[in-house]
């Protein structure tokens, strides 16, 4: 089985996530995508964000609960830092084949994140665009380490079986939905 995690605080969730999540599970071939809502982010602020009841619920709203799952998995494992979550969800899902999902603007901010560079030895990465980080992502300090890990558009299909540290960046068509539009309009 081959499963992506997406990560996030899902404050809400909206389409935006659905369409990232369907497009990297076909692009990747993947069996589920796993919307990990977290309890909370140590590189967020807490204030005005909604209790992690609300935001899985967003979150489950905007999955099929079939190829595309919503969890807050994170919250059972006691987990708080993505390496953490991994290394736990690698022991109670052995026969798992995990790839993180990520957009570019965490590829930007892949160096605060604990233990980053033990995380890019143990999953694949896949990589959707951002229009106003792209450039950043790809010429910023966890893409110029991780370079030789960088593979070909062509080996989307098999990045969830390949050997880390590996990544793809997918290009996609843009989509406008925004956690923060949503806040900022009332509508969240």
């Amino acid at each position: 089985m081959r499963v992506g995690l997406l990560g996030g605080s899902f404050n809400p969730a909206h389409d935006g996530h659905r369409h990232v999540a369907a497009m990297m599970r076909r692009r990747l071939r993947l069996s589920q995508v796993w919307l990990l809502v977290s309890p909370g982010n140590p590189l967020k602020p807490v204030r005005g964000m909604r209790r992690l009841e609300e935001r899985l619920a967003s979150a489950r709203a905007v999955a099929d609960g079939r190829r595309i799952l919503a969890t807050a998995i994170e919250a059972t494992l006691g987990t708080r830092f993505t390496l953490d979550t991994l290394r736990a969800l690698r022991r109670r899902f052995p026969r798992v084949r995990f790839v993180w999902l990520m957009g570019a603007d965490n590829l930007v901010q892949l160096p605060r994140w604990r233990g980053w560079r033990t995380l890019a030895r143990l999953v694949p990465f896949a990589v959707h665009p951002r229009t106003t980080y792209n450039h950043a992502a790809l010429a910023g300090q966890a893409a110029r380490l991780l370079r030789r890990g960088l593979r070909p558009l062509r080996a989307a299909p098999g990045l969830a079986l390949a050997r880390p540290p590996c990544w793809v960046f997918l290009p996609a068509r843009h989509h406008p939905a925004s956690a923060t539009a949503l806040r900022a309009a009332g509508l969240a």
